[in-house]
């Protein structure tokens, strides 16, 4: 029997939001950028890489660094700073308190007063061409596409251009973005909200909504973050309220079948949004109500969505209105038996999950959007991706199985 289906706006992200994870909510407006609490923070970043930078004149404390990052196993050779400066006896804080002239309890103190940070090479080239070597910078930036602010091994202070990386390797030093609690892959185990069975397993792929291509116009993401965060999710009705809370999420910090590692602008493979089982969960606890498939690039906190909840109403409703009754998703079965998923009317439109200003924001691609109705068209693709007003930011192919 063939199967067919026909969406109504969904939008493509990755990564699944943990089945027991407490949303962010909008009470942490005090870390904002304009805040006193955001520049102690960024503070405290800009000292720990002027810090670093003076340790890398020592050529042992160059080569430890250097294979701690060559011996990590998470994506792009990342490290969490915090970590690495406090194991094993925190024998590197004392090296770079020592080298640099400060003493351990500043370090102490910028440690406690930044936010959870990573350290790694965001430029390939970069990674691949040092060698141990004193020709590194060392820079920071806590907001995208922030102007990257860099040292040299005499604490010399430049300032990066935010759009193009220079010759020189630059470490990193920024907002942690990767799970390192977790190792990523397919053999991890699946995370999400409301599975009802069937996330992974040796018994084969789940039936339920796949993505097998997916394209997006840009990155969404500065040089010094490295590789984007691509992520799929899954919004449905909060309970029987007018919100939406995050169902399900597909990505890199995703496990199981739902693991998605999209490093450029283009992928193909096999990625499963959301189970049938998850499927007929929804329906039976919200009857009547469909959903919503967002795409976002992720700055931290794999799976937890972080958007400005104002400006998400503001692009849904743009959307809505360009495509009445169309930006939504629901299960059905046709006269001929077959399994599709169809176009329909999603109401909700605000997150009850909202912007943190503890951690950078999200980028919100957009949602997706049945290309029969939008009048787009892409080879591989049947779904495209609308963002900000009503601007296509990429496009997908997405199919019951």
């Amino acid at each position: 029997m063939s199967i067919r289906f026909t969406f109504g706006a969904l939008a493509l992200a990755a990564a699944l939001a943990a089945c027991d994870r407490t949303p962010p909510t909008a009470g942490n407006e005090e870390s904002a950028p304009s805040s006193p609490q955001y520049s102690v923070e960024r503070s405290a970043m800009d000292r720990l890489a002027r810090k670093l930078a003076r340790a890398l004149t020592d050529s042992a404390f160059r080569s430890y660094l250097k294979s701690q990052l060559d011996h990590s196993p998470f994506p792009e050779h990342k490290l969490q700073l915090q970590k690495l400066l406090l194991q094993s006896d925190r024998q590197a804080l004392k090296e770079v308190a020592r080298i640099g002239g400060s003493s351990e309890a500043e370090l102490d103190t910028d440690l406690e007063e930044a936010i959870p940070l990573e350290i790694y090479f965001p430029v390939a080239q970069h990674r691949d061409r040092w060698d141990g070597g004193p020709n590194v910078l060392v820079a920071s930036a806590r907001e995208d596409r922030e102007a990257p602010v860099a040292y040299d091994g005499g604490g010399q202070r430049q300032v990066l251009s935010a759009d193009q990386p220079p010759a020189t390797p630059v470490l990193a030093v920024v907002p942690v973005e990767t799970d390192f609690a977790h190792p990523t892959g397919p053999g991890a185990e699946a995370t999400c909200t409301d599975c009802g069975g069937g996330g992974g397993g040796t018994s084969g792929p789940p039936p339920g909504l796949y993505m097998a291509y997916s394209h997006f116009v840009q990155d969404f993401e500065s040089w010094l973050k490295g590789s984007p965060e691509f992520e799929y999710h899954i919004l449905g009705q909060s309970g029987t309220s007018d919100s939406l809370r995050d169902y399900q999420c597909a990505g890199g910090a995703a496990g199981g079948y739902y693991n998605f590692d999209q490093n450029g602008l283009n992928w193909t493979g096999s990625v499963l949004l959301f189970n049938q089982a998850q499927l007929n969960n929804y329906k039976s606890a919200h009857p009547n109500q469909n959903f919503r498939i967002i795409a976002l690039e992720d700055d931290d906190t794999g799976c937890v969505i972080k958007f400005d909840a104002n400006r998400f109403k503001n692009v849904i409703s743009v959307i809505q209105a360009q495509y009445p009754n169309l930006t939504g998703v629901k299960d059905t079965t046709s006269s001929t038996l077959a399994k599709i998923v169809k176009r329909a009317n999603a109401l909700q439109k605000i997150l009850s999950a909202v912007y943190s200003f503890i951690t950078t924001q999200d980028d919100f691609i957009g949602n997706a959007v049945e290309d029969v109705v939008v009048g787009q068209s892409f080879p591989g693709a049947n779904w495209i991706i609308k963002g900000e007003n009503n601007v296509t930011n990429g496009w997908a192919k997405l199919e019951m199985r």
